[in-house]
C-alpha cells in the first residue's frame, strides 16, 4: 500500500541550493517511490546555532510503498552520499532530509518520530509545506497553517526560480 510523505530538505554548504535540487531528483530515484510535489526554494536563518551561513530548504512530497523505517534509512543514505557529517546538533551540514510525515501516522520509536516533534516551530518547514499543500494537517496538531503565526519572528523568504526556469 503507498502512503504519501512528506520529507524537509535543507542544506547550508557546498552550493546549498544545488545539494536540495540533487536531493529531490534523489527522492524521485527510491525504490518504490516518486516524487509527487515539491516546494520552492527558502531562504531561511539557522536555529539554534546561529554561528553558520542561511540554509535553503524546501518540502517534498513523494507517493511511497517503502515503510517508515525504511524510507528514513534511505533518506539517511541520501544524506551520507552528500557528505553530511553529524558533528553537534545543528552544525552547518550538506544536507539535511527529515521525514516530517507519512500518511496519518502518529508514532514514536526509537530513532523515529511522526509527526516531526519540531515541524509545528520551524517556519521553513510549515511555509513550503503549504505551498504545496495549502490544507495539510498534521496528525494529532492540526492544520498546518495554524502553526504559522507561532513562526512570525523567524527569517525565512521564498527565493526567485533560477533564470534559467523563467525563461524555459
Amino acid at each position: 500500500m503507498n502512503v504519501i510523505a512528506t520529507i524537509g530538505l535543507g542544506a547550508n554548504l557546498n552550493d546549498p541550493a544545488a545539494q536540495v535540487e540533487y536531493a529531490l531528483a534523489e527522492l524521485d530515484r527510491l525504490p518504490a517511490t516518486r516524487l509527487i510535489a515539491r516546494s520552492s526554494l527558502y531562504a531561511s536563518a539557522p536555529v539554534g546555532y546561529v554561528d553558520q551561513p542561511d540554509f535553503i530548504n524546501a518540502v517534498a512530497q513523494v507517493e511511497t510503498g517503502l515503510a517508515p523505517r525504511a524510507l528514513l534509512v534511505a533518506l539517511l543514505d541520501i544524506e551520507h552520499r552528500h557528505g553530511r557529517e553529524r558533528s553537534f546538533r545543528n552544525a552547518p551540514r550538506t544536507l539535511d532530509l527529515d521525514l516530517l510525515l507519512y500518511g496519518n501516522a502518529h508514532f514514536h520509536e526509537e530513532g523515529l518520530t511522526l509527526p516531526h516533534p519540531r515541524m509545528t516551530e520551524r517556519g521553513f518547514v510549515l511555509l513550503p509545506l503549504i505551498e504545496i499543500a495549502p490544507d495539510a494537517t498534521i496528525p494529532g496538531r492540526g492544520r498546518a497553517a495554524d502553526w504559522l503565526a507561532g513562526c512570525a519572528d523567524q527569517s525565512v523568504a521564498v527565493l526567485p526560480p533560477p533564470a534559467a526556469a523563467v525563461n524555459a
